[in-house]
């Protein structure tokens, strides 16, 4: 039997300040995207705090939803512009088992994007997570928190789809 994971609100003024401390960090790197991605489901509303706090244009990808091929159109997009030298930082959440961020980058390098025109950002990241970010503003260790954290946009979801939406995919939480 699984057992039900802790949710665990993140209150709005704290991801205002996770996100504020995140766009300062990307806008005032030495390094600078001519555009922002935001991952959708979850990566969405970080990317357009963002884009709104450094003024840099955003566009989205949805890796969520899992239709097939329709992210992937998008990633040869990018990966097409990376190569004619367009910068890129694909924002998200959360970084824990590292799948949707090592799947974006496995479709951007099978198209030829450039890594060095690449970077990923989120606002939670685990580290013991398979993908690695290039920006974050908080750390976690998934062998010692085991928590759902739940985000404001989330909030309006019952806490029955919540857990349902944390066992979905085992390895996050693991």
């Amino acid at each position: 039997m699984t057992e039900t994971p802790e949710l665990r609100p993140l209150p709005y003024d704290d991801f205002l300040a996770t996100v504020r401390t995140l766009a300062t960090r990307i806008g005032e790197a030495a390094w600078r995207p001519d555009f922002l991605i935001g991952i959708g489901r979850g990566g969405l509303t970080p990317a357009v705090y963002i884009s709104q706090q450094a003024g840099i244009p955003m566009l989205s990808i949805d890796h969520s939803a899992q239709v097939p091929g329709f992210a992937d159109d998008l990633l040869a997009k990018v990966a097409a512009m990376s190569q004619a030298g367009t910068r890129f930082v694909f924002v998200d959440d959360i970084n824990d088992s590292g799948g949707t961020i090592a799947y974006i980058r496995g479709v951007l390098a099978a198209q030829g994007g450039v890594a060095e025109n690449l970077r990923f950002a989120v606002l939670i990241n685990n580290i013991r997570s398979k993908a690695t970010v290039d920006y974050t503003v908080q750390m976690i260790d998934r062998d010692v928190e085991k928590c759902w954290f739940v985000f404001p946009w989330e909030a309006v979801a019952g806490d029955e789809t919540l857990v349902q939406e944390a066992l979905s995919v085992p390895e996050r939480l693991a």
